[in-house]
């Protein structure tokens, strides 16, 4: 289900990423969800849900790396 809020991201998305990069991971997340939603659309026979996920890690890091514990903006 696509979250609303960041708020309602689950606890290893807002415990662990900056505020910016938890932006980022519910508007992929969310996009992920309405792009993939036949199963014909995703890879093997991941759910919907699972995809998203995916799809939302993907562009965090796109942005951001984890440094030790934490996660921080790439550098050019």
């Amino acid at each position: 289900m696509p979250y609303q809020q960041v708020s309602e991201l689950p606890d290893s998305v807002k415990d662990n990423l900056p505020k910016h990069a938890q932006e980022i991971y519910q508007a992929a997340y969310n996009s992920a969800w309405e792009q993939y939603d036949k199963p014909e659309e995703r890879r093997g026979d991941a759910s919907r849900e699972e995809t998203a996920h995916r799809v939302a890690w993907a562009a965090v890091k796109e942005k951001y790396e984890k440094r030790g514990d934490q996660w921080v903006a790439k550098t050019k």
